[in-house]
Parts: C-alpha cells; sequence; structure tokens
C-alpha cells in the first residue's frame, strides 16, 4: 500500500518535468471572457478559470490523453486543461469511457487510472474537503476515489465468479447438471473452430 500511495506524486513529478523542460507553465492562465455573440444569446462567455497543471489529476488526463494518442505530453496540455475546467476530476472517468467507443468502464476488472484500482481518493482527503459530516470526522473512514467510485479492483477473483455464473447459466439452458456444462466448456475448449479465437468460456 505505501509503494502504491509513493507512485502517484512520481506521476506528478514525471509530468511537470516534462512541462518546465518544454517551457509551459505550471498554471494555465485564466483566459478573457468571449465577446457576446449576437448569432448565439446562449454561448458561454464567462471568463475560463486557471488550471492547477500540478494536481494528481490534470496530471493523470494529460497523461492518458498522451499514452491514447501516442504523443508527447505536450501535445495534450489545452485538452487536459478543458477537461478539467468542465468536468473537474469525476471528467476522468468520461475520458477514460470515451476512450472505449463510450462503453461503460467496469472498474472491477479495469484498472483506475486516477487510483491505480486502490478505490480510495489518492489525494488523501480531510473529512473538511470532502464535506463529509461532522459525525464522520474522527471516524477514520476512508474516502472513495471519485473516478471510479470505491469499486474494488480485483480482476482475478471475479473473473473466476463470472465462469461459474457461466457455467450456471450454461447448465440451466441446456437442461443438465454442473458436471455436464464442465464438460461442454472442456469440448468447446480443444474444438478446432476455438483454437484461434478468444472464447466466453475460455479460462485464459
Amino acid at each position: 500500500m505505501t509503494r502504491l500511495f509513493a507512485e502517484f506524486p512520481k506521476r506528478i513529478a514525471d509530468v511537470t518535468t516534462q512541462l518546465t523542460s518544454q517551457g509551459i507553465p505550471l498554471t494555465a492562465p485564466v483566459t478573457p471572457a468571449a465577446p457576446p455573440d449576437p448569432d448565439d444569446p446562449w454561448c458561454s462567455n464567462h471568463p475560463a478559470p486557471p488550471v492547477d497543471r500540478t494536481t494528481l489529476a490534470w496530471c493523470t488526463a494529460v497523461q492518458m490523453l498522451a499514452d491514447h494518442h501516442h504523443t508527447a505530453v505536450e501535445r495534450q496540455v489545452l485538452a487536459a486543461d478543458a477537461l478539467l475546467r468542465e468536468l473537474g476530476v469525476r471528467g476522468l472517468a468520461q475520458l477514460h469511457s470515451d476512450f472505449h467507443l463510450g462503453a461503460p468502464i467496469d472498474y472491477r476488472f479495469t484498472q483506475c487510472p486516477y487510483c491505480s484500482g486502490l478505490g480510495e481518493d489518492p489525494t488523501l482527503p480531510d473529512c473538511r474537503e470532502v464535506g463529509c459530516p461532522p459525525q464522520y470526522e474522527f471516524a477514520d473512514h476512508p474516502h472513495i476515489c471519485p473516478v471510479c467510485r470505491g469499486e474494488d479492483y480485483q480482476p482475478e477473483w471475479f473473473a473466476e465468479r463470472h465462469v461459474a455464473e457461466l457455467d450456471r447459466w450454461l447448465a440451466t439452458s441446456l437442461g443438465h447438471g454442473p458436471g455436464r456444462a464442465a464438460r461442454y466448456r472442456r469440448m468447446a475448449q480443444r474444438s478446432p473452430a476455438t483454437q484461434d479465437c478468444p472464447h466466453p468460456w475460455s479460462e485464459a
């Protein structure tokens, strides 16, 4: 657990070092308000707030964007600014989903990009920052990750449970017992038609 928490400052240091080497400021400046558009009276003309590029959320966002698009971090600075300005930390979950063509992400099987599967807020905020009720202040309770919502990342355990559930469904649909379902699964794994493609009952 201590080693995992040590990864978060390293993530920030890696990104800020790259920004500094490129001469990119660590705070995105306030952008002025846009002039009113008579053709679009509903458009926003508020000034964009500054963005701290040394926060874990911003560093996570820019690293996700750079990895996904196979570019250097400095190419994704403005995109990360926009994400944090518009959606905040929870925007990381939306970004992660967008990378998967809008599909929902099951954080039981996919490591959370913000907390790395820890399930807790990696910035370790106190109750006052999170806004917990006063009675929780001394309860020593964890603050869940705002991206994965505290999902329990245990792919090995959940995968085994899903295979057992598939066996049960197969046995029910064929009207046979669990032993027969396991036999069908072994036959499917040995079948030449399934050698080159992943099979839903594969144990690999």
